[in-house]
């Protein structure tokens, strides 16, 4: 509480706070000794000022009804997915690209897969929930794996492809996953502890094989991030957004990136961030494929955590690109595996090279993201087949 003798302004006080709302009011003023305080008309002004409130860190929604953070989020991670992919005809040759490729590999499919649990939590299998799922990832799933087969057959001339809708090729097997895990919702919902419960069917999904049948062992393998962003709430991305936890994932973030280059070109297999095979197939025993599975989980969730602590939460000029997210996923491999056709990466076989390569590959991805390359492949993204639906 702020005073002011009647009659002299008090905006200078009201001014330390310009979010408060100010309010006056008279009242006689007493001395500690219990002696009346005089003053014009025997009474004081007292300038009440609320107490400011407390800044929160937590995202906050724009006036459409969407968070920044989210959109950024998604926008980072899906430049990073771009450019991993076009580093993979390097990864076996170059401990470099092996070292930056296992960075990003650590953490940006667990991070855009909590994202979608996070988005998923509002999914209870309503009709209208479901005709959404079926038009919005099952219908581009099967466009894009009918594109693909075409385009690489008698565009790229790769020989005889077939169209194989059980077996997703490249990064349709996300869509696959997506479907999969959000229908499955409500399940998550009735379980008890259910991350745990997703942890124990990923780690059990490496005694066997599961066979390259709409991928389902990556699904699996990928689940507890899915089933962990169906837990989060907001607050959980607030405290992150901490100074404290922000400096500490910096460092690590930073200290990750020698850890790598330690790691990654020991690695026997690349496999083991592809979240898709069992220890046979890794040609490991079991029990050092446990280990390393814990360990990939460990540091999945150490990396993620980190990289939500680091991602703005105000709107940038790539925010709203993280609303066209998708068109990247899909359209990045066509180009690709047309500069794999072309003899890119034989021309570009250099440190220099590599550094142009990854440069255009985040140029790509931003511009796949645009409203031009929007409103190009809308009809195929996101097309509009509701009324077969009704």
């Amino acid at each position: 509480m702020i005073t002011a003798r009647a009659g002299r302004p008090a905006f200078c006080a009201a001014a330390m706070d310009p979010i408060s709302r100010v309010f006056w009011r008279r009242r006689r003023m007493t001395s500690p000794m219990g002696g009346e305080i005089p003053g014009p008309a025997g009474e004081r002004a007292v300038l009440t000022v609320p107490p400011a409130p407390e800044r929160s860190a937590a995202p906050v929604p724009a006036r459409d009804g969407r968070d920044p953070f989210f959109d950024n989020a998604k926008f980072l991670l899906l430049v990073l997915v771009v450019c991993a992919h076009f580093w993979a005809d390097w990864i076996n040759h170059s401990d470099a690209v092996r070292s930056a490729a296992a960075w990003v590999y650590s953490f940006h499919m667990p991070a855009f897969i909590v994202l979608s649990g996070f988005l998923s939590r509002s999914y209870t299998g309503r009709p209208d929930q479901v005709q959404r799922l079926i038009t919005g990832v099952l219908v581009p799933y099967l466009i894009f794996e009918t594109l693909y087969a075409l385009v690489r057959q008698y565009v790229l001339d790769e020989g005889e492809i077939d169209v194989t809708i059980l077996q997703p090729w490249f990064v349709c097997w996300f869509l696959v996953a997506l479907f999969i895990w959000r229908i499955t919702v409500p399940v998550w919902r009735a379980v008890r502890w259910p991350v745990a419960v997703a942890v124990v069917i990923s780690m059990l999904s490496g005694l066997t094989s599961n066979g390259n049948i709409l991928q389902f062992a990556r699904v699996l393998q990928f689940l507890p991030f899915f089933v962990l962003g169906l837990q989060l709430r907001r607050e959980h991305f607030a405290w992150l957004r901490s100074r404290r936890i922000r400096v500490a994932s910096a460092v690590v973030m930073c200290l990750a990136l020698p850890v790598s280059y330690l790691v990654a070109p020991r690695l026997n297999d690349w496999e083991w961030f592809s979240w898709r095979h069992d220890y046979t197939e890794l040609h490991v025993s079991l029990s050092f494929w446990f280990f390393m599975r814990v360990a990939l989980f460990v540091a999945a969730v150490v990396m993620t955590a980190a990289f939500f602590s680091l991602v703005p939460n105000r709107r940038t000029w790539f925010t709203v690109m993280g609303t066209r997210t998708m068109y990247a996923l899909l359209l990045h491999p066509l180009l690709y595996r047309a500069a794999v056709h072309a003899g890119v990466y034989d021309r570009l076989d250099s440190p220099w090279g590599k550094i142009a390569l990854t440069a255009v590959a985040a140029v790509v991805a931003v511009v796949l993201m645009t409203a031009v390359v929007q409103r190009i492949f809308r009809p195929l993204v996101e097309p509009r087949v509701q009324r077969l639906m009704t």
